[in-house]
């Protein structure tokens, strides 16, 4: 099969490294068009049930993004002077930094005689008309998806929340939550380590503190200087670090849950963050891209005939990640909604933090889904320490 790939990004170079592990005399190419070793974002996450599965999937990919990734197994949450440490019994996170991660499917993916052409733009589908399969993996904003707009039936969800996604040096032994209290409400960040000299804080807030704040208003060295202030006991006189905008201004955004109705037009098919995209305080979002590309090898495989593996790989796919996308929707909403646990006793607050993926907490009085899930012992096996 001649196969062409649109974006380079983790969904479209896994893809290609297990078509070319299950049969090596697939003729494939990876297009991405901006330069070599350029990427947006910090560190991503994954768990250790994604780890043993890329594992056994492709070994040597998996050995090198272990050997690449740090470690945590617990949570640190600060509200105002209030500190706990709750230790997850399960899986076991780990962060990478995003261009670590993308360099290492790369060159596996050139291993393997993956073909792979920077700073090459493809606009539409047509001008790859030899191929026999062409794989959208160009984000979220997917240029080949909107050709056929009407088709994939696509849809966007805007968050209310505004958030920055930033850097530092600080680096976070565990998962890290900070929430702190200003004249205009709540402001939050979730941090976490990605290599040994630099971690990802992601930073949210509601539109009345954004716009109470100024940041509405500021350039980005403005909008990094107050935030540093802002979480000054956690960053320990650490800095933050910002995305280089040509004009200085912030990256702040909301953010955009999309879904399609279809995943599939002829031979274009979608995959990652251009099929769907799930909020990013599940950090789950570069573990799904690669899970959809494991999906759509094993129905290409399983059918020679290309309409009939494509119906299987949106089939069967869309139902393996229903849960996760519906977690999602429910840990946004929680974040949304933060005054209504805020202000809880601390035990409260935290045990609720680690339930926002609940589709009952929204429609329960906090204290009483508390109470019940003190009864059913969830609490107990969650909490390790408050102080």
């Amino acid at each position: 099969m001649k196969v062409a790939c649109v974006g380079g990004g983790p969904a479209s170079l896994y893809f290609s490294i297990m078509m070319k592990r299950v049969d090596p005399s697939h003729d494939i190419t990876v297009y991405e068009r901006h330069p070599a070793g350029s990427t947006y974002g910090w560190g991503v996450t994954y768990w250790d049930n994604v780890r043993n599965s890329l594992h056994s999937t492709d070994p040597e990919s998996a050995r090198a993004i272990s050997e690449s990734s740090v470690r945590w197994d617990g949570w640190v949450v600060h509200v105002h002077d209030r500190t706990t440490v709750t230790v997850q019994h399960g899986d076991e996170g780990f962060g990478i930094g995003r261009h670590r991660l993308l360099g290492i499917l790369a060159e596996r993916a050139r291993s393997l005689g993956v073909r792979i052409e920077f700073e090459r733009e493809i606009a539409d589908a047509n001008e790859l008309a030899e191929a026999d399969l062409v794989v959208a993996g160009d984000g979220a904003n997917s240029v080949l998806r909107e050709r056929h707009a009407d088709h994939f039936g696509s849809e966007v969800a805007v968050g209310r929340n505004t958030y920055m996604w930033v850097g530092t040096t600080k680096i976070f032994d565990s998962f890290t939550f900070a929430f702190v209290e200003t004249p205009h409400g709540w402001i939050w960040c979730y941090g976490y380590g990605f290599s040994k000299d630099h971690s990802t804080c992601v930073i949210e807030c509601s539109p009345t503190t954004w716009r109470g704040l100024g940041l509405d208003q500021a350039n980005e060295a403005d909008s990094l200087a107050l935030l540093e202030k802002l979480f000054a006991d956690l960053l320990d006189g650490h800095p933050l670090i910002g995305r280089a905008q040509a004009d200085g201004s912030a990256h702040w955004l909301n953010f955009r849950t999309l879904t399609n109705r279809t995943w599939y037009h002829d031979n274009l098919v979608l995959l990652g963050d251009a099929a769907h995209t799930t909020h990013y305080s599940i950090g789950a979002g570069t573990a799904l891209a690669m899970g959809d590309a494991a999906f759509l090898v094993t129905a290409l495989h399983g059918d020679t005939r290309l309409q009939p593996a494509l119906a299987r790989y949106e089939k069967e796919r869309k139902a393996a990640i229903l849960s996760i996308q519906r977690e999602a929707r429910f840990s946004a909403r929680w974040y949304e909604n933060l005054p209504r646990y805020i202000n809880l006793p601390p035990s409260q607050m935290y045990a609720l933090l680690g339930r926002r993926h609940s589709r009952l907490l929204s429609h329960v009085p906090p204290r009483l889904y508390y109470r019940i899930d003190q009864m059913t012992g969830w609490l107990g096996s969650k909490v390790a320490r408050h102080r």
